[in-house]
């Protein structure tokens, strides 16, 4: 395991530990816990608050890899229909789940992941291809059309 892939995993954990509502040191290292409380919270939640069917769009495979992932280990299932695009994604859950646990975790652990995989995709280009991987350069004016650059 490369050091950085050690220091995303460490980051999603305390991400984690954040959201399950962990007080102490302790408590943050045990991920067990932390899932059973947010558990437990979806559970209280879908007594009080009716389930309702949420829709959700990725726009990156991660991403969608990611929140369907979360949503599983929280104990509910995505689907989407027929003929709806791979991008979508179905969930029946608690309002105040998405807006209190689900959706906030995703943002913060997929804002991780980005910049994690974005770190690492610059860094193979700038070895293995070239080692400029910056941005395009902005001009200020278009070059006329059938001229040469």
């Amino acid at each position: 395991m490369m050091p950085d892939e050690t220091q995303l995993r460490e980051t999603l954990r305390k991400i984690e530990a954040l959201f399950a509502g962990a007080g102490t040191a302790g408590e943050k290292l045990a991920a067990e816990a932390a899932l059973h409380r947010v558990r437990e919270r979806l559970g209280e939640m879908g007594r009080r608050d009716p389930a309702i069917e949420m829709q959700f769009s990725m726009t990156d495979q991660w991403s969608r890899r990611l929140f369907l992932a979360l949503a599983r280990r929280y104990g509910l299932s995505p689907y989407r229909y027929r003929r709806q695009r791979l991008t979508t994604v179905m969930i029946r859950v608690p309002r105040g789940f998405i807006d209190q646990v689900l959706w906030p975790e995703f943002q913060e652990l997929n804002r991780a992941l980005v910049q994690y995989l974005n770190d690492i995709t610059l860094r193979v280009i700038s070895e293995e291809v070239h080692g400029d991987a910056s941005e395009a350069a902005e001009i200020v004016q278009a070059l006329p059309i059938g001229g040469t650059a």
